[in-house]
Protein backbone atom coordinates (compact mmCIF):
# COMPACT_ATOMS: atom_id res chain seq x y z
CA UNK A 1 0.00 0.00 0.00
CA UNK A 2 1.29 3.39 -1.01
CA UNK A 3 0.11 4.86 2.43
CA UNK A 4 0.33 8.85 1.50
CA UNK A 5 -1.90 8.22 -1.79
CA UNK A 6 -3.89 6.09 0.21
CA UNK A 7 -4.79 8.21 3.09
CA UNK A 8 -5.68 11.32 0.71
CA UNK A 9 -7.73 9.68 -1.36
CA UNK A 10 -9.72 8.55 1.42
CA UNK A 11 -9.40 11.89 3.39
CA UNK A 12 -10.81 13.58 0.12
CA UNK A 13 -13.64 10.89 0.10
CA UNK A 14 -14.30 11.78 3.55
CA UNK A 15 -14.70 15.54 3.12
CA UNK A 16 -16.68 15.03 -0.11
CA UNK A 17 -19.45 12.85 1.75
CA UNK A 18 -19.21 14.77 5.11
CA UNK A 19 -20.13 18.87 5.46
CA UNK A 20 -20.12 19.53 8.41
CA UNK A 21 -18.75 21.79 11.95
CA UNK A 22 -15.43 19.39 12.22
CA UNK A 23 -14.81 19.62 8.05
CA UNK A 24 -12.07 22.57 9.04
CA UNK A 25 -10.50 20.81 11.81
CA UNK A 26 -9.89 18.14 10.09
CA UNK A 27 -8.82 19.90 7.12
CA UNK A 28 -6.06 21.09 9.54
CA UNK A 29 -4.87 17.88 11.12
CA UNK A 30 -4.60 16.05 7.24
CA UNK A 31 -1.72 19.08 6.83
CA UNK A 32 -0.66 18.20 10.30
CA UNK A 33 -0.47 14.51 9.09
CA UNK A 34 1.36 15.20 5.73
CA UNK A 35 3.74 17.33 7.67
CA UNK A 36 4.50 14.48 10.62
CA UNK A 37 3.91 11.58 8.05
CA UNK A 38 3.83 8.31 10.25
CA UNK A 39 6.29 7.72 12.83
CA UNK A 40 9.81 5.34 12.34
CA UNK A 41 12.36 4.72 14.60
CA UNK A 42 13.69 7.35 13.76
CA UNK A 43 11.30 9.18 15.97
CA UNK A 44 12.12 9.66 19.30
CA UNK A 45 8.93 9.00 20.89
CA UNK A 46 8.39 5.98 18.60
CA UNK A 47 11.71 4.76 18.96
CA UNK A 48 10.65 0.85 20.62
CA UNK A 49 7.80 0.26 18.71
CA UNK A 50 7.17 0.11 15.05
CA UNK A 51 4.12 1.45 13.82
CA UNK A 52 4.67 2.28 10.38
CA UNK A 53 4.64 -1.48 9.96
CA UNK A 54 1.27 -1.44 10.14
CA UNK A 55 0.57 0.20 7.21
CA UNK A 56 2.53 -2.09 4.96
CA UNK A 57 -1.27 -3.92 4.19
CA UNK A 58 -5.03 -2.67 2.25
CA UNK A 59 -7.01 -1.59 5.32
CA UNK A 60 -10.64 -0.18 4.73
CA UNK A 61 -11.40 3.36 6.40
CA UNK A 62 -15.08 3.84 7.84
CA UNK A 63 -15.97 0.37 6.65
CA UNK A 64 -19.82 0.41 7.58
CA UNK A 65 -21.25 -3.56 8.41
CA UNK A 66 -24.21 -4.78 10.05
CA UNK A 67 -23.89 -6.30 13.52
CA UNK A 68 -26.13 -7.57 16.13
CA UNK A 69 -25.57 -7.83 19.82
CA UNK A 70 -25.74 -11.88 19.19
CA UNK A 71 -22.17 -11.33 17.58
CA UNK A 72 -21.41 -9.49 20.71
CA UNK A 73 -22.80 -11.11 23.31
CA UNK A 74 -20.04 -13.18 24.47
CA UNK A 75 -17.57 -9.91 24.47
CA UNK A 76 -19.76 -8.04 27.04
CA UNK A 77 -18.18 -6.90 29.87
CA UNK A 78 -19.42 -8.03 32.99
CA UNK A 79 -22.09 -5.99 34.72
CA UNK A 80 -23.50 -5.02 31.53
CA UNK A 81 -27.05 -5.44 33.05
CA UNK A 82 -26.30 -1.83 34.82
CA UNK A 83 -24.39 -0.26 32.58
CA UNK A 84 -24.54 2.49 30.08
CA UNK A 85 -23.18 0.45 26.56
CA UNK A 86 -21.62 2.53 24.18
CA UNK A 87 -20.44 1.15 20.72
CA UNK A 88 -18.31 1.76 18.15
CA UNK A 89 -18.57 -0.21 14.79
CA UNK A 90 -14.83 -0.08 12.95
CA UNK A 91 -14.54 3.12 14.57
CA UNK A 92 -18.44 4.64 13.77
CA UNK A 93 -20.24 5.18 16.92
CA UNK A 94 -23.34 2.82 16.41
CA UNK A 95 -26.32 4.14 18.65
CA UNK A 96 -28.80 0.72 17.76
CA UNK A 97 -26.21 -1.21 19.67
CA UNK A 98 -25.98 1.23 22.15
CA UNK A 99 -27.77 1.52 25.53
CA UNK A 100 -28.20 4.13 27.60
CA UNK A 101 -29.44 3.95 31.31
CA UNK A 102 -28.44 7.13 32.84
CA UNK A 103 -30.99 10.33 32.41
CA UNK A 104 -27.65 12.41 33.46
CA UNK A 105 -25.59 11.00 31.14
CA UNK A 106 -26.08 13.33 27.75
CA UNK A 107 -24.30 11.52 24.40
CA UNK A 108 -24.67 13.40 20.82
CA UNK A 109 -22.94 12.32 17.82
CA UNK A 110 -19.76 15.04 17.40
CA UNK A 111 -20.77 16.33 14.99
CA UNK A 112 -24.00 17.50 15.99
CA UNK A 113 -22.17 18.39 19.50
CA UNK A 114 -19.69 20.92 17.01
CA UNK A 115 -22.82 23.01 16.80
CA UNK A 116 -25.05 22.43 19.81
CA UNK A 117 -21.86 23.02 22.29
CA UNK A 118 -19.29 24.75 19.77
CA UNK A 119 -17.72 26.38 22.57
CA UNK A 120 -16.57 23.74 23.50
CA UNK A 121 -16.07 21.42 21.17
CA UNK A 122 -13.84 24.19 19.26
CA UNK A 123 -11.63 24.81 22.29
CA UNK A 124 -11.06 21.48 23.87
CA UNK A 125 -11.40 18.76 20.75
CA UNK A 126 -8.11 18.32 19.55
CA UNK A 127 -6.30 19.33 22.51
CA UNK A 128 -3.97 15.96 22.73
CA UNK A 129 -2.18 16.98 19.67
CA UNK A 130 -0.37 19.90 21.90
CA UNK A 131 1.30 16.52 23.51
CA UNK A 132 1.41 14.10 21.13
CA UNK A 133 2.98 15.97 17.85
CA UNK A 134 3.07 12.88 15.29
CA UNK A 135 1.07 11.55 12.29
CA UNK A 136 -0.99 8.78 13.98
CA UNK A 137 -2.46 11.44 16.84
CA UNK A 138 -2.94 13.83 13.49
CA UNK A 139 -4.21 10.65 11.26
CA UNK A 140 -7.20 10.41 13.82
CA UNK A 141 -8.30 14.19 13.71
CA UNK A 142 -8.14 14.00 9.75
CA UNK A 143 -10.28 10.92 10.07
CA UNK A 144 -12.93 11.93 12.65
CA UNK A 145 -16.20 10.70 11.45
CA UNK A 146 -18.73 9.17 13.34
CA UNK A 147 -17.02 9.91 17.08
CA UNK A 148 -19.93 11.06 20.37
CA UNK A 149 -19.84 13.60 22.64
CA UNK A 150 -20.25 12.84 26.31
CA UNK A 151 -20.87 15.26 28.82
CA UNK A 152 -22.25 14.69 32.47
CA UNK A 153 -23.87 18.30 33.82
CA UNK A 154 -23.30 20.44 36.91
CA UNK A 155 -23.35 18.17 40.38
CA UNK A 156 -24.79 15.02 38.45
CA UNK A 157 -23.24 11.72 39.80
CA UNK A 158 -23.83 9.66 37.00
CA UNK A 159 -25.28 6.35 38.75
CA UNK A 160 -24.77 3.88 36.13
CA UNK A 161 -20.97 3.32 34.63
CA UNK A 162 -20.30 3.92 31.09
CA UNK A 163 -18.84 0.50 29.27
CA UNK A 164 -17.08 1.71 25.45
CA UNK A 165 -16.86 -1.33 22.94
CA UNK A 166 -14.81 -0.24 20.36
CA UNK A 167 -15.00 -3.32 17.88
CA UNK A 168 -13.61 -4.39 14.69
CA UNK A 169 -15.23 -6.44 12.06
CA UNK A 170 -12.18 -7.87 10.31
CA UNK A 171 -13.71 -11.12 9.38
CA UNK A 172 -13.28 -10.06 5.34
CA UNK A 173 -11.32 -7.56 5.19
CA UNK A 174 -8.08 -5.58 7.44
CA UNK A 175 -9.86 -2.79 9.18
CA UNK A 176 -8.81 0.84 10.17
CA UNK A 177 -10.75 1.84 12.61
CA UNK A 178 -10.21 5.32 14.71
CA UNK A 179 -13.07 5.63 17.48
CA UNK A 180 -12.91 9.70 19.00
CA UNK A 181 -14.64 11.29 21.93
CA UNK A 182 -14.80 13.98 23.56
CA UNK A 183 -16.23 13.53 27.64
CA UNK A 184 -16.82 16.92 29.52
CA UNK A 185 -17.73 16.96 32.96
CA UNK A 186 -19.23 20.29 34.16
CA UNK A 187 -18.76 21.58 37.92
CA UNK A 188 -19.11 18.70 40.54
CA UNK A 189 -19.97 16.13 38.29
CA UNK A 190 -19.16 12.72 38.71
CA UNK A 191 -18.23 9.54 35.83
CA UNK A 192 -16.96 5.87 35.56
CA UNK A 193 -15.79 4.98 32.10
CA UNK A 194 -14.80 1.29 31.38
CA UNK A 195 -13.46 1.03 27.81
CA UNK A 196 -12.32 -2.10 25.66
CA UNK A 197 -11.31 -3.57 22.07
CA UNK A 198 -12.77 -6.49 20.04
CA UNK A 199 -11.69 -7.47 17.43
CA UNK A 200 -14.07 -10.21 15.32
CA UNK A 201 -12.43 -11.94 12.63
CA UNK A 202 -9.17 -13.11 11.41
CA UNK A 203 -8.18 -10.49 9.42
CA UNK A 204 -5.88 -7.53 10.57
CA UNK A 205 -7.10 -4.93 12.77
CA UNK A 206 -5.50 -1.55 13.36
CA UNK A 207 -7.73 0.60 16.17
CA UNK A 208 -6.33 4.28 16.58
CA UNK A 209 -8.38 6.12 19.26
CA UNK A 210 -8.52 8.93 20.83
CA UNK A 211 -10.35 9.87 23.63
CA UNK A 212 -10.25 13.50 25.09
CA UNK A 213 -11.52 14.29 28.65
CA UNK A 214 -12.21 17.74 30.14
CA UNK A 215 -12.72 18.22 33.95
CA UNK A 216 -14.52 20.89 35.46
CA UNK A 217 -14.27 22.47 39.36
CA UNK A 218 -15.03 19.67 41.88
CA UNK A 219 -14.96 17.14 38.91
CA UNK A 220 -14.75 13.01 39.37
CA UNK A 221 -13.54 10.69 36.89
CA UNK A 222 -12.53 7.01 36.98
CA UNK A 223 -11.23 5.93 33.63
CA UNK A 224 -10.62 1.44 33.25
CA UNK A 225 -8.50 0.94 30.10
CA UNK A 226 -8.74 -3.28 29.48
CA UNK A 227 -7.04 -4.95 26.84
CA UNK A 228 -7.36 -7.98 26.03
CA UNK A 229 -7.68 -8.67 22.19
CA UNK A 230 -6.97 -11.18 19.18
CA UNK A 231 -3.12 -11.56 18.42
CA UNK A 232 -4.34 -9.91 15.16
CA UNK A 233 -5.36 -6.68 16.62
CA UNK A 234 -2.96 -3.81 17.10
CA UNK A 235 -3.91 -0.46 18.47
CA UNK A 236 -2.51 2.89 19.64
CA UNK A 237 -5.05 4.38 22.30
CA UNK A 238 -4.78 8.01 23.54
CA UNK A 239 -6.33 9.58 26.63
CA UNK A 240 -6.19 13.15 27.21
CA UNK A 241 -7.31 14.06 30.35
CA UNK A 242 -7.15 17.81 31.29
CA UNK A 243 -8.48 19.60 34.12
CA UNK A 244 -9.58 22.89 33.76
CA UNK A 245 -10.93 23.22 37.58
CA UNK A 246 -9.43 21.48 40.86
CA UNK A 247 -10.64 18.16 40.17
CA UNK A 248 -10.04 14.29 40.80
CA UNK A 249 -8.84 11.80 38.10
CA UNK A 250 -7.99 7.44 38.57
CA UNK A 251 -6.88 5.96 35.36
CA UNK A 252 -6.18 2.21 34.98
CA UNK A 253 -4.86 0.37 32.02
CA UNK A 254 -4.38 -3.05 31.93
CA UNK A 255 -2.97 -4.57 29.00
CA UNK A 256 -3.59 -8.87 28.66
CA UNK A 257 -3.19 -9.59 24.58
CA UNK A 258 -2.54 -8.19 21.34
CA UNK A 259 -0.24 -7.47 18.91
CA UNK A 260 1.19 -4.15 18.85
CA UNK A 261 0.13 -2.03 21.44
CA UNK A 262 0.77 1.63 22.38
CA UNK A 263 -0.69 3.63 24.59
CA UNK A 264 -0.75 7.43 25.40
CA UNK A 265 -1.76 8.61 28.68
CA UNK A 266 -1.59 12.56 28.82
CA UNK A 267 -2.46 14.16 32.74
CA UNK A 268 -2.76 18.18 32.31
CA UNK A 269 -3.13 19.68 35.47
CA UNK A 270 -4.19 23.41 34.90
CA UNK A 271 -6.18 24.32 38.36
CA UNK A 272 -4.02 24.22 42.23
CA UNK A 273 -4.80 21.77 43.81
CA UNK A 274 -5.66 18.89 40.93
CA UNK A 275 -5.44 15.19 42.12
CA UNK A 276 -4.87 12.63 39.52
CA UNK A 277 -3.30 8.87 39.90
CA UNK A 278 -2.58 6.71 37.24
CA UNK A 279 -1.98 3.08 37.74
CA UNK A 280 -1.08 0.20 34.68
CA UNK A 281 -0.81 -3.46 34.78
CA UNK A 282 1.01 -5.48 31.84
CA UNK A 283 0.89 -9.62 31.99
CA UNK A 284 2.42 -10.36 28.17
CA UNK A 285 3.09 -13.46 26.49
CA UNK A 286 4.06 -14.92 23.23
CA UNK A 287 5.10 -11.45 20.85
CA UNK A 288 2.80 -9.21 22.24
CA UNK A 289 4.27 -5.75 22.21
CA UNK A 290 3.03 -2.73 24.50
CA UNK A 291 4.30 0.39 24.61
CA UNK A 292 3.15 2.63 27.65
CA UNK A 293 3.68 6.26 27.01
CA UNK A 294 2.77 9.17 29.93
CA UNK A 295 2.58 12.52 30.45
CA UNK A 296 1.73 14.50 33.14
CA UNK A 297 2.15 18.58 32.93
CA UNK A 298 1.87 20.23 36.55
CA UNK A 299 0.75 24.02 34.92
CA UNK A 300 -0.29 25.06 38.20
CA UNK A 301 0.94 24.96 42.26
CA UNK A 302 -0.46 22.39 45.02
CA UNK A 303 -1.22 19.60 42.65
CA UNK A 304 -0.58 16.13 43.24
CA UNK A 305 -0.03 13.16 40.89
CA UNK A 306 0.90 9.62 41.65
CA UNK A 307 1.73 6.64 38.88
CA UNK A 308 2.83 3.01 39.66
CA UNK A 309 3.19 0.71 36.13
CA UNK A 310 3.76 -2.64 36.77
CA UNK A 311 5.14 -5.56 33.66
CA UNK A 312 5.04 -9.09 34.12
CA UNK A 313 6.87 -10.08 30.67
CA UNK A 314 7.41 -13.74 29.59
CA UNK A 315 7.80 -15.65 26.23
CA UNK A 316 9.10 -13.29 23.82
CA UNK A 317 6.91 -10.48 24.67
CA UNK A 318 8.14 -6.73 24.84
CA UNK A 319 7.41 -3.90 27.02
CA UNK A 320 8.41 -0.37 26.76
CA UNK A 321 7.41 2.65 29.60
CA UNK A 322 8.28 6.13 29.12
CA UNK A 323 7.19 8.58 31.59
CA UNK A 324 7.79 12.39 31.69
CA UNK A 325 6.41 14.75 34.62
CA UNK A 326 6.50 18.26 33.72
CA UNK A 327 6.44 20.79 36.85
CA UNK A 328 6.00 24.40 35.22
CA UNK A 329 7.48 27.27 36.90
CA UNK A 330 4.66 28.48 38.44
CA UNK A 331 3.58 24.97 39.60
CA UNK A 332 4.94 25.76 43.10
CA UNK A 333 4.31 22.54 45.94
CA UNK A 334 3.90 20.28 43.27
CA UNK A 335 4.16 16.51 44.70
CA UNK A 336 4.47 14.45 41.48
CA UNK A 337 5.72 10.83 42.17
CA UNK A 338 6.50 8.09 39.35
CA UNK A 339 7.53 4.41 39.61
CA UNK A 340 7.85 1.72 37.29
CA UNK A 341 8.47 -2.32 38.12
CA UNK A 342 8.97 -5.07 35.78
CA UNK A 343 9.60 -8.84 36.28
CA UNK A 344 11.30 -10.83 33.43
CA UNK A 345 9.98 -14.04 32.98
CA UNK A 346 11.62 -15.51 30.46
CA UNK A 347 15.08 -15.17 28.60
CA UNK A 348 13.28 -13.80 25.01
CA UNK A 349 11.25 -11.49 27.00
CA UNK A 350 12.57 -7.22 27.15
CA UNK A 351 11.69 -3.98 28.36
CA UNK A 352 12.67 -0.65 28.19
CA UNK A 353 11.63 2.02 30.56
CA UNK A 354 12.73 5.74 30.17
CA UNK A 355 11.06 7.51 33.67
CA UNK A 356 11.73 11.03 33.13
CA UNK A 357 11.46 14.96 35.25
CA UNK A 358 11.59 18.19 33.97
CA UNK A 359 11.00 20.20 36.72
CA UNK A 360 11.28 24.29 36.19
CA UNK A 361 9.85 24.94 40.33
CA UNK A 362 12.47 25.27 43.16
CA UNK A 363 9.66 24.12 45.86
CA UNK A 364 8.38 20.63 44.68
CA UNK A 365 8.42 17.01 45.91
CA UNK A 366 9.24 14.40 42.73
CA UNK A 367 10.08 11.07 42.32
CA UNK A 368 10.80 8.75 39.85
CA UNK A 369 12.39 5.37 39.44
CA UNK A 370 12.13 2.10 37.89
CA UNK A 371 13.23 -1.26 38.27
CA UNK A 372 13.52 -4.72 36.23
CA UNK A 373 14.34 -8.07 37.24
CA UNK A 374 13.15 -11.79 37.75
CA UNK A 375 11.05 -13.26 40.69
CA UNK A 376 12.38 -12.78 44.65
CA UNK A 377 14.40 -15.89 44.98
CA UNK A 378 14.47 -15.37 48.88
CA UNK A 379 10.87 -15.44 49.12
CA UNK A 380 10.35 -18.19 46.53
CA UNK A 381 12.45 -20.27 48.71
CA UNK A 382 10.31 -19.59 52.06
CA UNK A 383 6.92 -20.53 50.29
CA UNK A 384 8.57 -23.56 49.18
CA UNK A 385 9.51 -24.09 52.71
CA UNK A 386 6.08 -24.07 54.14
CA UNK A 387 4.77 -26.93 51.66
CA UNK A 388 3.96 -24.89 48.52
CA UNK A 389 4.99 -26.44 45.27
CA UNK A 390 7.03 -23.88 43.31
CA UNK A 391 4.90 -23.36 40.48
CA UNK A 392 1.95 -22.37 43.09
CA UNK A 393 4.54 -20.21 44.80
CA UNK A 394 5.80 -18.52 41.70
CA UNK A 395 1.93 -17.80 41.37
CA UNK A 396 1.43 -16.20 44.71
CA UNK A 397 4.39 -14.24 44.09
CA UNK A 398 3.06 -13.02 40.66
CA UNK A 399 -0.73 -12.59 41.40
CA UNK A 400 0.65 -10.24 44.64
CA UNK A 401 3.25 -8.38 42.28
CA UNK A 402 -0.09 -7.23 40.18
CA UNK A 403 -2.92 -7.15 42.83
CA UNK A 404 -2.26 -3.65 44.36
CA UNK A 405 -2.75 -2.00 40.59
CA UNK A 406 -5.70 -3.94 40.30
CA UNK A 407 -6.99 -3.12 43.60
CA UNK A 408 -7.55 0.70 42.25
CA UNK A 409 -10.48 -0.69 40.57
CA UNK A 410 -13.53 0.08 42.61
CA UNK A 411 -15.99 -1.52 39.84
CA UNK A 412 -15.81 -4.91 41.43
CA UNK A 413 -17.72 -6.75 38.13
CA UNK A 414 -14.33 -5.35 36.00
CA UNK A 415 -11.90 -6.13 39.15
CA UNK A 416 -13.00 -9.68 39.63
CA UNK A 417 -13.31 -10.59 35.64
CA UNK A 418 -9.84 -8.89 35.16
CA UNK A 419 -8.45 -10.70 38.19
CA UNK A 420 -9.94 -13.86 36.76
CA UNK A 421 -8.08 -13.57 33.79
CA UNK A 422 -4.83 -12.80 35.11
CA UNK A 423 -5.20 -15.66 37.59
CA UNK A 424 -5.85 -18.43 34.89
CA UNK A 425 -2.78 -17.11 33.15
CA UNK A 426 -0.79 -17.26 36.26
CA UNK A 427 -2.37 -20.80 37.17
CA UNK A 428 -2.84 -19.02 41.01
CA UNK A 429 -5.99 -20.10 42.67
CA UNK A 430 -7.95 -17.29 43.55
CA UNK A 431 -10.07 -19.30 46.09
CA UNK A 432 -6.85 -19.89 48.14
CA UNK A 433 -6.97 -16.00 48.92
Amino acid sequence: MDTPIFLKEQFEKLQAQETSELTGFRQQAFQNLEQYGIPTLKHEEWRYTRVNTLFNKDYEVNNNTGLTWEQLSDNRLPGYQDANELVFVNGVFNPSLSNLLSADLEVLPLNEAAAVYKNIVDTYLGHSADYLKDGINALSSAFVHGGVFIQVKRSKAVEHPVYIYNVAVATDVNVLAQPRSLVYLQQNAQLTITETNITLGSQQSFTNKVMEIVLEQDANLSYYLIQNDSTNASQVSTTHIRHIGTSYSKAVTVSLDGALVRNNLNIILEAPHCESHMYGLSLLSGTTHVDNHTIVDNRQPDCLSNELYKGLFDGNSTGVFNGKIFVQQIAQKTNAFQSNKNILLSDGASVNTKPQLEIFADNVKCSHGCTIGQLDEEALFYLQSRGITENSAKAMLLHGFAIDVLDNITNEAIKKYVDVIISKRLNFDLETI
